[in-house]
């Protein structure tokens, strides 16, 4: 067996090994058929709230198991193909099972990845605002360039997309955007893109051409499920209606349906500019709920974030990526030290390799901290 081969198979196996340390595969079967106990109780379900989270774990620990069976099942099918091809003289099984063990690999580094969203909000839906730092035009380019590249990440994983408001540049690119995006582990992916992104260019809009710095905010945060209770005292809100400012177009609206929460204790404030008033209202008075929640699950978890010190300045409000294409093409996220010369592929929706890196360095800072807060 070639050693490229082999190397492909052990980087299989190693994936294997992680992901079955994480659903704790030696005690998986028998959790299995606890759940399964558990949800043949005929009370179960005069706890809805309860009911449906025992549904939700047991599926996860399904899927798990699924998974590392079937790629444990391809893996061995792969070998034993090569060493019968090897045997029988026969290239070209050879070089089948070659390429589809190479496919084999992809998938499980990607499945372990995804062992890693296991977050309390990582599965839900997510909304993602971007705003324009100061700059005027290069910066209001810069979001638009932001928003763009997420729009092209949601749709490659085929999650659907909702712009829920969107406020131009006066010359050029938006000011403010604000999407839904919804899919299986949106939030989860989608979370350690919170931050500031700095991008360096030759300038299209200064007529000497001279290279520009610019920034622009991220802010992503989970859409509340039903399954979460939170109360907004509407003495708490101010509502506001307006006439939308988007870029023209069947979609400007003609009367004042756009809608803007502001929640007066935190300052948090919402918008939606996209429907009927009506419809508005709910959306906006979702998101904010939203971003209450967010606020309450950084709460849960400062004490572990205060020693998890490889999160370093990667919080809301620091920068967390630098985007260069002049005088060198360069993307380096700044946490975890990950980059890429491809800064058009990034531009373009590649955004995965940064994103794991970020979830791997988060989930070991997280053991440690929770580590020595036990000690």
């Amino acid at each position: 067996m070639r050693a490229e081969t082999q190397s492909t198979i052990d980087a299989i196996r190693k994936s294997l090994t992680l992901l079955g340390q994480r659903m704790d595969i030696d005690t998986a079967a028998h959790r299995l058929e606890e759940f399964d106990a558990m949800t043949e109780d005929p009370d179960l379900w005069n706890d809805p709230a309860r009911a449906q989270k025992l549904m939700r774990d047991r599926q996860v620990l399904a899927d798990a198991m699924s998974v590392h069976r079937e790629l444990s099942t391809e893996l061995q099918d792969n070998i034993d193909l090569i060493e019968l091809g090897e045997a029988e003289g026969d290239s070209d099984v050879v070089s089948e099972a070659e390429a589809a063990l190479k496919a084999l690999a992809a998938r499980a580094a990607e499945k372990e990845i995804e062992a890693l969203l296991n977050g309390e909000a990582d599965g839900n839906d997510t909304f993602l605002e971007i705003n324009a730092g100061a700059g005027g035009t290069e910066s209001c380019d810069w979001a638009a360039m932001l928003a763009r590249m997420y729009v092209r990440w949601a749709e490659k994983r085929g999650y659907k997309v909702e712009l829920m408001s969107e406020s131009a540049g006066e010359e050029a690119g938006i000011r403010s955007a604000a999407y839904k995006i919804s899919g299986h582990n949106a939030y989860g992916w989608l979370k350690s893109e919170s931050g500031v992104h700095r991008l360096v260019r030759i300038s299209p809009y200064d007529s000497a051409a001279r290279r520009h710095t610019s920034f622009s905010s991220v802010w992503v945060y989970p859409v509340v499920d039903d399954n979460i209770e939170i109360e907004v005292n509407p003495s708490d809100i101010r509502v506001d209606t307006y006439r939308s400012s988007g870029a023209g177009g069947q979609h400007v609206n003609t009367t004042d349906s756009a809608v803007r929460i502001t929640h007066i204790p935190t300052g948090i404030v919402v918008t939606s500019s996209e429907k009927s008033q009506h419809q508005n209202r709910a959306i906006a008075m979702d998101a904010l709920k939203s971003r209450l929640y967010e606020m309450e699950l950084r709460k849960r978890t400062e004490a572990i974030e205060a020693q998890h010190d490889a999160k370093g300045d990667a919080g809301w409000g620091n920068q967390i990526r630098s985007y260069v294409l002049q005088p060198y093409q360069m993307v380096k996220d700044l946490r975890t030290g990950v980059e890429t010369s491809d800064t058009q592929g990034v531009l373009d929706g590649g955004l995965d390799r940064f994103m794991a890196a970020t979830l791997a360095m988060d989930v070991a800072g997280k053991s440690r901290a929770e580590a020595q807060a036990e000690d």
